[in-house]
C-alpha cells in the first residue's frame, strides 16, 4: 500500500510506535478490524466493541500474519509491532485519510435518505466498463466501513465508489474528509433519521456537508426531482448537474416503458448523447439511478455505448428490490431497511405486478416523535395503491395498519392483517400466501426480516 509503512502509519495516527525489533520502513499490505481476515503483513485495528474487544484478539492476529497492530494498550505478551494510541476507531479515520491524501484515483461520494445502495451499483457498473472500480460492498458506509473500504483501494483501482450514510450532524463532515469524492451524488432528501435532524431542512443540511471536502472541481450530481436538492444553485462555485424527468435538465429521461417487475426501458438524454437504454431492475426510482449512473459516467468521459452496457449489465443487491422468483411465488426482498420514502416507493414497486400483491410491512425505526403518525401514513399509501392483502409486524405497524383500514376503499375488499411480532408472523404468514403471489417483504433492518424472506422462498 502506497506509503503505508509502519512510521507513516503511526505519524498519520500520532501514535506511539512501539517495533518491538520490526522495520519502521516495512510497509503494510492491508488493514482490517476482523482478526478472521488478517492475512501476510496485514494491519489490525484492535477495536472494543459491545461484546468484544479486539485486544483479546491481537496476538492472534500475528499468528496469522499481522504486521502491525493499532491498539489502546498493548496486552501482556504481545510480541509485534504495536501503535498505541487513544482511541483506535479515531485511528482509523486519520489513517484512511492519510492513506486517500496519497492516492490518485477519482473517488465518487454517494448519500442520500433513499437508493445510496442501488444508485452506488448503477454507477460502479457504468463505470466499470472504462475503469477499474472498488466499491462499498454491504453496509460498510458509516465511520468504520468507510474508512476499512479506502483502505482496501489498491495500486490497480482506477475508480472507487464510495456509499455514505449518516443518522446526525457532523457525521457527513467527518466521512467526506476521508473520502475527498471528486464527484458527489445526493439522491434525495427524505424523512429519515428525524430523532437526530428534526426534519427534511435537517437532513438537507447534514447530508450537504459533503460539498465542504469536494475536491477542488469537484462535481455534483443531485436529484433535480428532490424540492430541497432542486433549490442548490451552485456548490462550490459550480453549477451542479441535475437529473430527472424533464428536459430542462441536464440528463434526463423520456419515453419511459414500464416492463413490470421486468424493468424498463427508456431513452436518456444527456447533452448530445442519446442513450436506449434497457434497466433490468423493477421501478422507476431505478430510472433514477440510471440516471444518475449516465450523469457520473458522462462526467467521467464514458461513450453512451458504454453507459448503456453498464445500466444493462447491473443486478441487485439482497435486500434492496431484489426479485426472487420461487416455484410459488414472486418475491420482492427490500428488507435491508426502511423510511416512510423507501417504503413508499417499495409500495410502487409492488404495484407493478400482475398477479395478487401481498405486502408485509415492518416497523420503521429512528423516526423520531412522529413516528406513529408516519407508520399510519404507510398504511394509508398501502390502500391507496390498492395492495390486495396487507400484512404488518411490529408495535409500531399497528399504526400502518390502522392507517389502511381507516383509509381503504369500502367497495373493494383488501385482506388486511397484524402481527404483533416478526415470531408470530413467521408462524402464520404462509396460511395467508397464495400460489403465484407478488410479495413485497420490507422493514428497518432490526426487525431481521431476512428471516420472513428465507422462510417464505423455502
Amino acid at each position: 500500500m502506497k506509503n503505508m509503512t509502519l512510521e507513516n502509519v503511526a505519524k498519520a495516527c500520532g501514535g506511539e510506535l512501539v517495533l518491538n525489533g520490526a522495520d519502521a520502513s516495512a510497509e503494510i499490505a492491508g488493514a482490517v478490524i476482523d482478526s478472521r481476515l488478517v492475512k501476510e503483513n496485514y494491519l489490525f485495528f484492535a477495536t472494543k466493541g459491545e461484546r468484544v474487544d479486539g485486544h483479546n484478539y491481537i496476538a492472534k492476529a500475528f499468528e496469522s500474519g499481522a504486521i502491525l497492530a493499532v491498539c489502546e494498550h498493548i496486552p501482556e505478551g504481545v510480541k509485534g509491532a504495536c501503535i498505541v494510541v487513544e482511541d483506535t476507531f479515531v485511528a482509523l479515520k486519520q489513517i484512511a485519510r492519510f492513506y486517500r491524501e496519497s492516492l490518485d484515483i477519482k473517488v465518487v461520494g454517494i448519500t442520500g435518505s433513499v437508493g445510496k445502495t442501488s444508485t452506488k451499483e448503477f454507477i460502479a457498473s457504468v463505470l466499470a466498463q472504462k475503469y477499474n472500480v472498488l466499491k462499498t460492498e454491504g453496509n460498510f458506509n458509516n465511520e468504520v466501513g468507510l474508512p476499512l473500504t479506502v483502505l482496501k483501494i489498491r495500486d490497480e483501482h482506477e475508480v472507487a465508489v464510495l456509499e455514505m450514510g449518516i443518522s446526525d450532524f457532523g457525521e457527513m463532515t467527518r466521512l467526506s474528509e476521508i473520502a475527498q469524492p471528486d464527484v458527489c451524488v445526493i439522491t434525495n432528501i427524505g424523512q429519515c433519521h428525524l430523532e437526530q435532524l428534526g426534519d427534511r431542512d435537517g437532513v438537507l443540511k447534514a447530508k450537504t456537508e459533503v460539498f465542504a471536502n469536494l475536491k477542488e472541481g469537484g462535481i455534483a450530481c443531485l436529484f433535480a426531482e428532490d424540492d430541497k436538492l432542486a433549490g442548490i444553485k451552485e456548490v462550490n462555485g459550480k453549477k451542479p448537474i441535475f437529473y430527472g424527468m424533464k428536459d430542462a435538465d441536464e440528463v434526463y429521461a423520456s419515453d419511459v416503458k414500464n416492463k413490470g417487475l421486468l424493468g424498463s426501458e427508456c431513452v436518456i438524454r444527456a447533452g448530445e448523447m442519446k442513450i436506449d437504454a434497457q434497466i433490468p431492475l423493477p421501478g422507476k426510482h431505478m430510472v433514477y439511478n440510471a440516471l444518475a449512473a449516465t450523469a457520473v459516467g458522462k462526467t467521467m468521459e464514458l461513450t453512451a455505448e458504454e453507459i448503456e452496457r453498464g445500466i444493462r449489465s447491473v443486478e441487485a443487491v439482497s435486500g434492496r428490490s431484489h426479485i426472487i422468483k420461487t416455484s410459488e411465488y414472486t418475491i420482492i426482498d427490500d428488507c435491508y431497511n426502511a423510511n416512510p420514502v423507501s417504503m413508499k416507493a417499495a409500495i410502487d414497486l409492488l404495484g407493478e405486478a400482475i398477479t395478487r400483491k401481498v405486502a408485509i410491512l415492518g416497523d420503521m425505526f429512528e423516526l423520531g416523535e412522529n413516528e406513529k403518525a408516519l407508520h399510519y401514513g404507510v398504511g394509508e399509501y398501502a390502500a391507496a395503491k390498492q395492495a390486495d392483502v396487507l400484512i404488518c409486524v411490529g408495535s409500531l405497524s399497528e399504526e400502518t395498519y390502522r392507517g389502511a383500514a381507516e383509509c381503504a376503499d369500502k367497495n373493494r375488499a383488501m385482506e388486511l392483517y397484524h402481527f404483533a411480532t416478526l415470531e408470530e408472523c413467521k408462524k402464520g404468514v404462509s396460511a395467508l400466501l397464495k400460489q403465484g403471489d407478488a410479495i413485497l417483504i420490507k422493514a428497518s433492518h432490526g426487525m431481521h426480516f431476512t428471516e420472513l424472506v428465507e422462510l417464505i422462498r423455502q
